[in-house]
Order: structure tokens, then C-alpha cells, then sequence
């Protein structure tokens, strides 16, 4: 699976729940891939997430040292 934006695993996962939501008879096998497929998207949007969160984090501390010159 190639890496995804942040955007575009939303817009996935958003399409699997779509997905399950118009099924009147899930067929199992189909579901269990929708339902493997959203699970490692979650996991490469968490591990974005974190990648983000860490790139604010070092803007926030280099915001602070310029201040403190």
C-alpha cells in the first residue's frame, strides 16, 4: 500500500463507513478486507499525526528560544 496523505486516509476511511452503511447483507469476506483496509489506514493516520504533532512541537521550542534571545 503506498502512504497516504492525512487527507486522503480520511477520505478513505470515511468511504469504507459509507460503505458498510448502504450494505443491507454484508458479505463477510468483502467487509473483513473493508475492515482490515481501515485498520492500517488508522494506523498510518495515527503515525502522521504523531509526525505532525512532533514538527509543532519543535516550532513551538523554536519560537521559545527566539524569544528568550
Amino acid at each position: 500500500m503506498t502512504k497516504n496523505t492525512l487527507r486522503d486516509s480520511l477520505k478513505k476511511l470515511k468511504d469504507i463507513v459509507s460503505w458498510f452503511d448502504q450494505q443491507e447483507e454484508v458479505d463477510v469476506e468483502t467487509g473483513l478486507e473493508k475492515v482490515k483496509e481501515g485498520a492500517i489506514l488508522i494506523k498510518e493516520s495515527k503515525k502522521q499525526l504523531k509526525e505532525l504533532e512532533n514538527e509543532f512541537e519543535k516550532v513551538k521550542a523554536d519560537l521559545g528560544e527566539e524569544s528568550d534571545e
